[in-house]
């Protein structure tokens, strides 16, 4: 349980996109305290974390010195880097330092390799410390809606998790088709994109299964994309025709040779593509999710993010900040150890 009243203080680890935006929500936030910023990039180390943030002068000075961090003695770090470093991680939990983090690797600690788990948990418990994955997806749609939804079922059959991105406005190049494949001939990145649903969604699957009492015997990954019919001209430059201008991939948990969970990510510039399958895909837009829940309280829940365009871009980096920021207090008061969203209580926001 949180402690009404009580005040934490908290580093930031890494100003990327997201980095930046809870760096931003914790100098705002009115139960936390900042007391230190690391970042990757020597160009950022000695600036103020209000200059990076965008935000007046808070007296905190960025650096990328690991024993800089230490010193300031944060009860939590939001850790949010490109690459999980595990020598990171367990030099902060064994100086008793809490850590929240977006990396995906810990979100189920049981699919982690048993080496690294249990590193993990020793050094937890060397510093009485905890460890908590969160985000919005997978974490949020993957994990904490779903628990809602089934704490009004006695009888679960199946539950599908649909994500819409039209990333036509973002202009980031190569996020979009470098990472992400667009503009490219199908291959390579359909692979990659198969090869993420089952690393990055198939322990958030398993981890809700499993807490309901249905656990995931096995995951099968499925994937298709949709080839532009024409140039199709986007924030971040051209998807030339006949290159991949969408791509669906689907990962369904199977239990007793059927499936009882999937997650289905589409994704795309434009809809007016062919299909690879041969099959009429849906597009909704304004991007969010759609979940349905079969049982015997059945649910379809929509969620859209009904902003502007002009403002898509800078709204989406808080659906993956935001939830950690709000866990910081739980994962705090919570035992030593790994702490997944199903160990943990209801996450509240602390907005007043």
């Amino acid at each position: 349980m949180t402690k009404p009243g009580k005040r934490y203080r908290v580093a930031q680890w890494a100003t990327g996109n997201v980095g930046t935006r809870a760096l931003r929500r914790v100098i705002e936030h009115p139960d936390l305290d900042l007391v230190g910023v690391w970042v990757h990039s020597t160009s950022k180390a000695g600036r103020d974390a209000g200059e990076l943030a965008d935000l007046p002068h808070t007296g905190v000075k960025a650096t990328n010195k690991m024993e800089d961090i230490l010193a300031t003695k944060p009860d939590c770090v939001l850790y949010m880097p490109h690459v999980c470093d595990f020598d990171e991680i367990c030099t902060l939990l064994e100086a008793g330092i809490n850590i929240v983090t977006t990396r995906m690797e810990l979100q189920n600690p049981k699919a982690l390799d048993q080496k690294i788990y249990d590193r993990v948990q020793a050094a937890c418990h060397k510093g009485q410390s905890s460890i908590h994955a969160t985000g919005s997806s997978p974490g949020f749609i993957s994990e904490a809606i779903p628990i809602v939804l089934a704490s009004i079922q006695r009888r679960f059959d199946y539950l599908t998790i649909n994500e819409f991105a039209d990333c036509s406005s973002r202009n980031s190049p190569e996020m979009l088709f470098e990472m992400m494949g667009f503009g490219k001939t199908p291959g390579a990145a359909n692979q990659a994109a198969l090869d993420h649903a089952r690393l990055c969604f198939g322990p958030s699957l398993q981890l809700f299964a499993t807490s309901i009492g249905l656990p995931v015997e096995n995951f099968e990954v499925s994937g298709a994309v949709g080839l532009a019919r024409r140039d199709v001209h986007i924030a971040a430059g051209i998807v030339p025709a006949g290159t991949i201008a969408a791509m669906k991939t689907i990962i369904a948990g199977m239990r007793g040779g059927k499936p009882i969970v999937s997650f289905t990510s589409n994704w795309f510039v434009s809809a007016d593509v062919n299909t690879s399958d041969g099959q009429e895909w849906e597009f909704l837009s304004p991007s969010g999710w759609r979940v349905r829940l079969q049982g015997d309280c059945p649910l379809d829940v929509a969620i859209s993010f009904p902003c502007p365009i002009e403002d898509y871009a800078d709204m989406t980096p808080g659906l993956t900040a935001h939830r950690p920021v709000n866990a910081i207090p739980y994962v705090c008061e919570a035992p030593p150890g790994v702490q997944t969203t199903a160990d943990l209580p209801q996450i509240i926001a602390r907005l007043g």
